[in-house]
């Protein structure tokens, strides 16, 4: 996903400087740049999924070797609860690859990014309590935006709401392989856990690619290992390191960041343009993410 150790990371309030700004929202950028990539791939789109984290691996390991993480030794219930949640992880990508093929790059950033809302209403189910204000509120502007942009995409191309609807799927699993990561993470480094689980989703992926018929091996390189390096190391890499100095809230808004420059590469790029209902709709939704961004605990 475009913030995939985001969420099991947390952000805690510790004093931040403009070294800690600038990663957090370089981080952003960085991750908004991957669906331009996975376009721009002329491998297939599940298959560049598999690249992006195929070439990360290595580094990961070395990152979790560096930071004295462990990556043996683990115990059987935090193994499998690694792999499960890589398998999810790995759904995620393929679905997340999938819709961005087919919709406009600033839809497939928003909805990949539907695992805050969704995370703040299982909390609630947890909890086993009725929605706050401000809940209340992300949970509108969320449906309401959502509701907007779906309607735009079915009004341009029914292709391009089903594109929608799987990158709206990609947050739904993504939602899962949090949950299920979260125990993991507790006894894991945030470098560990993304070795084990990016290991365990390469099959998947490479499954997916398989069973879709998509070529997978890229002539070009170049757009698979700018993605495996913007999506997974360079804007995780500064995430991790930027996320612990800041609120939920601040990240939240950090995270506008995200659809503005996926926004702006497919005007650039992929001559994507916009109407006013889609900004509106894309508004609502921003704006129930930072809201669900700041009801996090």
């Amino acid at each position: 996903m475009t913030n995939a150790t985001a969420i099991e990371h947390g952000a805690h309030t510790r004093g931040w400087n403009g070294w800690h700004l600038a990663a957090l929202l370089a981080g952003n950028v960085a991750l908004a740049l991957g669906p331009m990539w996975v376009r721009l791939a002329d491998s297939g789109p599940v298959s560049a999924g598999f690249w992006r984290l195929a070439l990360a691996v290595p580094f990961f390991a070395l990152l979790a070797r560096t930071n004295r993480q462990p990556l043996t030794g683990l115990s059987g219930k935090v193994l499998l609860a690694v792999l499960l949640g890589g398998v999810f992880f790995a759904a995620d990508l393929a679905s997340w690859h999938l819709g961005i093929e087919l919709t406009r790059l600033g839809n497939a950033t928003l909805f990949g990014n539907s695992g805050s809302i969704l995370l703040v209403a299982w909390g609630l189910f947890a909890l086993r309590r009725m929605p706050h204000r401000n809940e209340w509120l992300a949970f509108a502007a969320a449906i309401a935006g959502s509701a907007i942009l779906l309607g735009r995409s079915l009004e341009i191309d029914r292709t391009t709401l089903i594109g929608d609807l799987l990158c709206l799927l990609a947050g739904f699993l993504y939602t899962f392989y949090i949950l299920i990561a979260q125990r993991a993470r507790e006894t894991l480094g945030g470098w560990s856990l993304l070795f084990w689980s990016s290991l365990a989703g390469l099959p998947v992926l490479a499954g997916f690619a398989a069973v879709l018929g998509e070529p997978f091996w890229p002539d070009n390189w170049g757009p698979v290992v700018a993605l495996a390096f913007t999506s997974q190391l360079i804007g995780q890499g500064l995430l991790v390191f930027a996320l612990r100095h800041f609120s939920p809230l601040v990240v939240g808004l950090a995270l506008l960041t995200q659809p503005a420059m996926a926004v702006a590469a497919g005007w650039l790029v992929f001559s994507e343009r916009l109407g006013p209902a889609d900004f509106a709709g894309m508004a609502l939704v921003a704006a129930g993410l930072v809201l669900a961004r700041s009801t996090e605990r």
